[in-house]
């Protein structure tokens, strides 16, 4: 009776969510490219970034009036490896000076992109929230969705700051977070972090400790900027 095994249980059924996918799987059509269902918890649906505003269209017309938030994934390695220990991160390796290869799953749903832009909406009347993501291509461009959730304004200005994603139709994507002059986005994972060249990520193992003069030379760069702003030692 040792080798006897237990039947498998079935799995979990949710019928709201189920009947949802099926609804926006006919009226998305082509641009519906994978879905993923977590019963009970929560609905993916990945479009082709193309048709990213009328896909938001399609979910508002479906009941889906409530906008929560929109930013992205940079699926990415950083240079100082991955720490993230979760069911994604399997197959992805890092190599020296060799480019890393994406997993294909990037996530519930998939992906064929670096960066993935997300989007939440919620139902009141079903009392349901849906996540929908797009892969955004090498020209980082994509439509606003402002005209159809005002509220978006606020996100995508966010968005562009930090991963470069440019909202084409939004009027205004001035930084909200850094000087005008600033370079670079710091939400990609290729983004130097000068905190982190003093002192590694925690968990990090094997890594040189930094030298003491390389230490004191940032220390008296930080404080010389920190001067030349009009601070106070």
């Amino acid at each position: 009776m040792g080798d006897e095994q237990k039947p498998e249980e079935p799995s979990p059924s949710d019928e709201g969510r189920e009947k949802l996918l099926n609804e926006l799987s006919a009226s998305l059509g082509e641009t519906l490219i994978e879905s993923h269902l977590r019963a009970h918890e929560d609905l993916w649906l990945r479009v082709r970034v193309e048709n990213w505003s009328d896909a938001v269209r399609t979910a508002r017309a479906a009941g889906f009036l409530y906008f929560g938030f929109l930013s992205a994934i940079d699926w990415d390695i950083a240079p100082e490896g991955r720490y993230e220990d979760t069911e994604f991160d399997e197959g992805l390796t890092e190599e020296d000076e060799q480019p890393v290869e994406l997993d294909a799953s990037s996530g519930y749903a998939g992906g064929d992109s670096r960066f993935q832009l997300l989007a939440q909406l919620y139902s009141l009347e079903r009392q349901l929230g849906l996540l929908l993501k797009a892969d955004v291509g090498d020209d980082m461009t994509v439509d606003t969705i402002r005209d159809i959730f005002p509220g978006a304004d606020w996100h995508e200005r966010e968005t562009h700051e930090m991963f470069g994603i440019t909202f084409q139709g939004h009027p205004t994507l001035h930084p909200l977070y850094l000087p005008t002059e600033f370079e670079g986005h710091p939400l990609r994972k290729d983004f130097p972090l000068l905190a982190r060249h003093v002192k590694p990520w925690p968990g990090v193992v094997d890594i040189e400790e930094i030298p003491e003069h390389l230490e004191a030379q940032l220390e008296a760069e930080v404080m010389a900027a920190f001067e030349a702003e009009g601070g106070e030692v």
